[in-house]
């Protein structure tokens, strides 16, 4: 195996097959030691979370499999907390695709002059550009078009693909009867150039709430995958 890549939450791996391998982490994004699921740098380190936060993408993306959904998910050990997908070249240096059913966390600190906290939003989809230094700035459609990141079309895709997931991990939350608030998705182009999820889809990268009260991705993970 040869180390492509060492990110903030997990490792990726060139495999000899052509597939990429993806080794989950115990650190998870926050600041002063709160975990957030937008934040830039690694905020804390969790006992467990690298295997919390695989099977429960695991799960996820066996869901979207079923139902058709385009991934580069391939298989996941979870025990050896490592995820084969194929490989994917992101758009740009890489864009977050954030879904967002209530108004919470940055969408709140940036539009609270005029939104409530938990205030209801009908699957708002927003786009940044992962940039640390300049704090992930949230990007237009037209912008991404004339910079050249991706083309209308595949904008129009991409915000498709992310309603449709995003209401796929809500409605198996709410069996649990969790809410969701936000989720965070990253995509990609495979080798035939079709758009797919890529990353994983956890705790680490979502808000959900129970009866009013966030919870914590480990948490999280528990009472989904409880029989």
């Amino acid at each position: 195996m040869e180390l492509l890549f060492s990110g903030k939450t997990k490792d990726v791996y060139a495999l000899e097959d052509g597939n990429y391998m993806l080794k989950f982490k115990d650190d998870v994004t926050g600041e002063d030691g709160v975990f957030d699921p937008g934040a830039n740098t690694v905020g804390l380190t969790i006992e467990g979370a690298g295997q919390a936060g695989l099977k429960l993408t695991k799960f996820f993306f066996e869901t979207l499999k079923e139902k058709g959904v385009p991934t580069h998910y391939i298989d996941a050990n979870v025990e050896e907390t490592t995820m084969t997908v194929v490989p994917a070249t992101v758009f740009g240096e890489g864009l977050e695709v954030i879904c967002r059913y209530r108004a919470v966390g940055s969408f709140l600190r940036r539009y609270g002059k005029y939104a409530k906290e938990g205030q209801d939003l009908n699957a708002f989809v927003e786009v940044t550009l992962k940039d640390d230094e300049r704090q992930d700035p949230p990007i237009s459609e037209d912008a991404l078009q004339m910079l050249g990141i991706l083309t209308n079309e595949e904008y129009g895709t991409l915000k498709t693909l992310t309603q449709k997931i995003s209401h796929i991990v809500k409605s198996e939350l709410a069996k649990k009867n969790i809410e969701l608030y936000d989720i965070k998705l990253e995509f990609g182009r495979d080798a035939n150039n079709q758009i797919v999820l890529i990353d994983e889809i956890s705790g680490g990268n979502m808000r959900a709430y129970k009866d009013g009260k966030y919870i914590e991705p480990l948490q999280l993970e528990k009472m989904m995958t409880a029989k």
